[in-house]
């Protein structure tokens, strides 16, 4: 992953430059979770579901204030109130995150997108939609790890580590689901503009 991980520095500083410059508000939105790296659309998504108490799939104006205040996200409550306005679209006072989330996304190919989920389904053994440690036996070898060949740690600690790659940092509970997967790929994505180069990365990395 060395080589993404440059990448993911490069979008990183880009997002950061773009982010003075750039008026519309849910593009600012973007960028400010692309300025966290590969991860920062996904922890987004976390920090909504924390504040979705009543298991609506949906957020009220003031939770959505909250949640992206919450997630350290700066937008002017007029520009919250338009972004949140143009997600409303039947004006209940309400917007559906995974919408939202959807179209925050950095746009991807379909060739990038199928090429995720084949990843995801590969590591979901149970085919349950979460990947788990469970899923990650005999999909994922972690003999090849440093720290488990010096003896630091065992298996289920390198399965652990793994699955952190993709977890929220502020709410880690060991479990990816495929909205996250697709979620901290899509931040991979925005750092590789060649489609070919990135399916047969995705290739590589997961061996499909």
């Amino acid at each position: 992953m060395a080589a993404i991980s440059q990448m993911e520095r490069d979008m990183m500083s880009k997002a950061r430059r773009q982010i003075p410059q750039c008026q519309d508000p849910v593009e600012r939105l973007r960028l400010q979770c692309l300025a966290r790296g590969a991860s920062g659309i996904k922890g987004l998504g976390r920090a909504f579901r924390i504040m979705d108490d009543n298991y609506s799939n949906s957020l009220d104006l003031e939770e959505f204030t909250k949640g992206l205040q919450n997630y350290g996200l700066s937008l002017h409550p007029e520009e919250i109130k338009d972004v949140f306005e143009q997600f409303d679209k039947n004006g209940n006072g309400t917007i559906n995150f995974d919408e939202f989330l959807t179209a925050v996304r950095p746009p991807m190919s379909s060739a990038r997108r199928q090429v995720i989920l084949e990843a995801f389904h590969k590591m979901d053994k149970t085919g349950d939609g979460i990947i788990t440690v469970e899923d990650l036996k005999g999909v994922y070898n972690p003999k090849c790890h440093q720290k488990y060949q010096n003896g630091e740690w065992n298996e289920r600690q390198v399965f652990q580590h793994f699955l952190e790659n993709f977890d929220s940092p502020n709410n880690k509970d060991g479990q990816v689901t495929e909205e996250e997967f697709l979620n901290y790929y899509s931040g991979v994505s925005a750092s590789i503009d060649s489609d070919a180069y990135f399916v047969v990365m995705m290739k590589h990395e997961w061996k499909i």
